[in-house]
């Protein structure tokens, strides 16, 4: 062993470093049937072993020499440079005491965990972040993007009015699920749309509309009739959401929100709720999705609103402020509306 080793028995490095190559060659062997996550729970007992370790004595140049060791052993498999090395430590150390997140590591590629822990402090958007990443199957340069356009706050500046009738741990999972404003591109959309172009044109890209939304949403169906009193009435879009087990109806708006809009909404909901949900089924979410909105204007009017709901806005795309204003105004982006070819 080196100089740098004078300050540790030989004895207990030789047995730590043993020990460690044994991990490593199971997680490899276990790693041809579990794919990913026995590697990372190698990782994991790396980083734990290496911050133990730490905490009774081991130095900077301890980690340098166990790096060397690894990778001698372990020639062209990556991984075990001295950086990866403190960093098996640092997400050891900062998930050891979040069984949410210890779970969710688990299950991640280990790059995915490392950029969300090292671009990311703040303990709710982390978890935002690994939730997120696993439910969707985010690559590494989705995630990234994801991170750079701060998709958590799109996600945070959604108004609801689910703190009225869902519980505090509902409303987590359920804001989870939707954002405050959509990118709708996708739709190449002809001139002079109308809402009920705009709503077609959702449903001939539905694919691409449910990559929008998340894994968990399914169609149930375009202007879904409900008929009571001997009245009709029309959903725009229904979806039912297999994690939340509830019916989520979608009503398009091509202007800016109006409060009406959320009453005819309420309306629609309590009757998704009588006629349609089934007894097991949490209750009906409805989402207005509109061109603007005023957020006073949006608050106000989801405070009398008794059936949780939510209102977002859309754009067709995701740009800076500064290049934003420079886009067509309002009646030039009518123009991308419309049915397809």
């Amino acid at each position: 062993m080196s100089s740098k080793m004078n300050q540790l028995e030989n004895k207990e490095y030789l047995q730590t470093l043993i020990s460690l190559k044994e991990r490593i060659l199971q997680a490899q062997y276990n790693s041809y049937s579990a794919v990913n996550s026995e590697m990372i729970l190698a990782y994991l007992d790396i980083g734990k072993t290496i911050a133990e370790k730490t905490k009774s004595g081991w130095g900077t140049s301890v980690i340098q020499q166990l790096s060397v060791d690894l990778q001698a052993e372990f020639v062209g498999v990556k991984g075990f440079s001295e950086r990866n090395l403190r960093l098996m430590r640092f997400v050891y150390e900062e998930i050891s005491e979040n069984v949410i997140w210890q779970q969710l590591v688990a299950k991640l590629h280990w790059g995915h965990t490392v950029m969300i822990f090292s671009k990311i402090k703040d303990k709710t958007e982390r978890t935002f972040y690994l939730q997120k990443t696993k439910a969707e199957a985010w690559s590494r340069s989705i995630l990234e993007e994801k991170i750079k356009i701060d998709l958590f706050s799109n996600y945070q500046n959604f108004q609801h009015n689910f703190e009225q009738s869902l519980t505090t741990q509902e409303i987590t999972n359920y804001t989870l699920q939707f954002k405050d404003e959509y990118d709708l591109s996708f739709l190449n959309l002809s001139d002079h749309h109308s809402e009920k172009q705009l709503e077609n044109s959702i449903v001939n890209n539905i694919t691409k509309m449910l990559g929008q939304f998340g894994t968990d949403f399914a169609f149930m169906g375009q202007q879904f009739r409900l008929e009571f009193d001997d009245k009709e009435y029309f959903i725009d879009l229904l979806f039912y959401h297999r994690k939340l087990k509830s019916m989520i109806a979608i009503e398009l708006k091509v202007n800016e929100f109006k409060p009406e809009y959320s009453q005819q909404l309420n309306w629609y909901l309590h009757l998704l709720d009588k006629t349609i949900k089934y007894p097991e089924d949490n209750l009906s979410i409805g989402i207005l999705l509109c061109k603007t909105k005023s957020h006073l204007t949006v608050e106000y009017a989801l405070e009398m609103a008794n059936k949780p709901m939510g209102v977002a806005t859309y754009s067709y795309s995701e740009l800076p402020i500064e290049i934003a204003a420079s886009l067509p105004n309002e009646e030039q982006f009518i123009r991308i509306f419309g049915t397809e070819e």
